[in-house]
């Protein structure tokens, strides 16, 4: 009589379906992490875009106060004429 026990084909010992699940759990927390990542990088993104559109719409602005500056010094220099 053997009094060993045997485990069927398809299932693995105790410590190799253990670092299995550990395994899975690293990956899954890995992935997390990455999409977490991504998500953090598109903020930022957006961030910066924003900036971008604020530093424009300042330029524009000046330009604008530029322009009627320089209409203002016409207008002056013709009345001194």
């Amino acid at each position: 009589m053997n009094n060993k026990k045997s485990t069927p084909k398809n299932q693995l010992p105790k410590s190799e379906n253990q670092a299995t699940k550990l395994a899975l759990i690293g990956s899954a927390i890995t992935t997390l992490g990455d999409a977490i990542s991504t998500i953090a990088a598109g903020l930022a993104l957006d961030e910066e875009l924003n900036e971008n559109n604020n530093s424009n719409n300042d330029i524009e602005r000046l330009q604008k106060q530029i322009d009627e500056l320089n209409n203002e010094i016409k207008q002056i220099k013709k009345m001194m004429r």
